[in-house]
């Protein structure tokens, strides 16, 4: 993958140089057990550093300053940055433990964020960058987020963001958990920013319980089931087809 900055000024780029070089570093290893256990293939062509205003209006239009297409990641390094994005899916709602997780945010839970998005390249996953991508985007996305984080954090890392986000559902599910996570897709995009991450929250949580509970751990058994699912043709909504459709 070439390595390609975007930023506005010499003095932004300089400014994350550092960052920007323990990620990739980091990166290598994650690589390439996904190579090795998730049928990464075909890598995408560059990682596009850039700053969270270019990343939002000028190669995006989503609030989120971190995204993939065939061709591409893009992702703001800038940490002090995510960590106000973080704070303002509060919606000004106060709750100390988790306002003071996300100022504090670690690298490494930034740096799963850059795996995240390097996992959607995975070939395991069976929707292609260009499909509508409405029936079952919430478990590439809830498997993306698992297997970064299993792979980044460290036990005691992992348990902390997997309560922050059940705090937030527990929090928002009476404002934005009216509907399925089914029908989490491309639509979903148009919300507002705590409207969005709500369901890359559950959808996170979905796949933890499908691996850890309903599989025992087993990640190749849940990718298996997600398979037998689409090769039946998809007769039935992918969390039916699970049996979590109660839980989330």
């Amino acid at each position: 993958m070439k390595q390609i900055f975007a930023f506005e000024t010499k003095e932004d780029y300089e400014k994350y140089q550092d960052i920007i070089g323990r990620f990739n570093e980091k990166l290598k290893g994650y690589q390439a057990e996904l190579e090795k256990d998730y049928a990464l293939k075909d890598l995408p062509n560059s990682i596009i550093w850039t700053s969270e205003e270019l990343a939002t209006t000028v190669f995006s239009n989503l609030p989120i300053p971190a995204f993939t297409n065939k061709d591409s990641i893009y992702i703001s390094p800038d940490l002090s940055g995510w960590r106000k994005l973080f704070v303002e899916q509060l919606e000004g709602k106060k709750n100390q433990k988790i306002e003071s997780f996300y100022e504090n945010l670690s690298e490494n839970q930034l740096l799963t964020i850059v795996g995240h998005e390097l996992t959607h390249h995975s070939d395991l996953f069976i929707d292609e960058f260009d499909d509508d991508r409405e029936d079952s985007i919430w478990f590439e996305e809830g498997m993306c987020d698992y297997l970064s984080r299993k792979y980044f954090l460290s036990e005691k890392e992992f348990n902390e963001i997997t309560n922050i986000e059940l705090e937030m559902v527990e929090m928002f599910k009476a404002k934005y958990g009216t509907h399925s996570l089914d029908d989490f897709g491309n639509a979903s995009y148009e919300g507002n920013l705590t409207s969005i991450m709500f369901d890359y929250w559950r959808s996170f949580l979905a796949v933890k319980y499908l691996v850890q509970v309903q599989a025992n751990h087993n990640i190749k058994q849940v990718f298996e089931e997600y398979h037998k699912w689409h090769n039946s043709g998809r007769k039935k909504p992918l969390m039916a087809y699970f049996g979590i459709e109660a839980l989330f």
